[in-house]
């Protein structure tokens, strides 16, 4: 079995810095039948979330797996409908009984609108209540991380944020990794857009190593000191994924991959106003209609 190196978070607790992520699973069956596959293909990272609305499923195949609990890292994310001290505390109940579990690794903040004070008290709570092992953010920018901490008691363990190629968010990791928090990486692959696994120069890089353009790019990740969560339903894939440590990609390499950053999210703009009511409004409204 391929050993994944871990990293030590600010906290002491320690993370593989490969794992399995489970977006855009939400049948049951096959959220099970992926994540028992991920489990026996070695992978002890699994990353869910409330909105992916599969963490039954993840329970389960933890469960099925055999493997003992503490040897597996389980992530969670607190969605902003939740977004309260009252809110999250509760939702945190109820993930802990949707996933099976007395404890869970790691909870974040799954992004950076709404009463986000009250929902991190709620997390910090439960940390020492032993019910969350780590807490952290998805989604900050360096300012909304800033601003986090100058409220609360408890720094932010780790910072999930879109990184790929066409996306590098080198200030960003920099800062975060200046700041002692670690950083991972949601859409390694920018789910395919912009040509990404037939990229000319990715495809040279991986020749070059007898590589995949996927695992050239988890590895330029791991490189960086960036946590990878790649998603794949087919055991091939994700026997491909995983096999990343045999390798390092040279200094030149990486500055070819550095060449390819567009500097532009391949999903959405977290800064602009429109773009954040049309994804987080109704979740937001929900709550201030629940307080009248």
């Amino acid at each position: 079995m391929i050993e994944i190196p871990k990293i030590k978070l600010n906290d002491g607790n320690e993370i593989p810095q490969l794992g399995f992520g489970v977006f855009q699973i939400p049948d049951h069956d096959e959220a099970v039948k992926s994540v028992e596959m991920a489990l026996k293909n070695g992978y002890r990272l699994i990353d869910t979330a409330e909105a992916y609305n599969n963490q039954k499923a993840v329970g389960e195949a933890i469960k099925n797996s055999g493997i003992d609990r503490k040897d597996i890292f389980l992530t969670t994310k607190l969605w902003v409908s939740n977004f309260t001290y009252e809110k999250a505390s509760a939702a945190i109940d109820h993930d802990l009984e949707e996933l099976g579990t007395d404890y869970i690794d790691l909870m974040l903040l799954h992004q950076a609108y709404g009463d986000v004070a009250g929902a991190w008290r709620a997390l910090e709570d439960a940390q020492k209540a032993g019910k969350i092992k780590s807490i952290g953010v998805s989604n900050f920018w360096p300012d909304q991380m800033m601003n986090l901490q100058l409220m609360s008691n408890v720094k932010p363990a780790l910072n999930q944020i879109e990184i790929n190629p066409w996306f590098q968010r080198d200030p960003e990791v920099k800062w975060n990794q200046k700041d002692d928090v670690t950083v991972e990486a949601w859409a390694p692959f920018a789910e395919g857009k912009g040509g990404i696994f037939t990229n000319p120069t990715l495809a040279e890089i991986g020749k070059k190593y007898g590589k995949s353009v996927g695992q050239v790019i988890l590895r330029w990740l791991i490189q960086r000191g960036i946590i990878v969560i790649p998603k794949s339903v087919h055991d091939a894939r994700q026997k491909e994924n995983i096999d990343v440590f045999n390798f390092e990609l040279s200094e030149g390499d990486m500055r070819k991959i550095a060449g390819l950053d567009k500097n532009v999210s391949q999903f959405f703009d977290h800064h602009d106003p429109q773009t954040i009511e049309q994804i987080f409004g109704s979740s937001l409204n929900q709550l201030r209609e629940k307080k009248q």
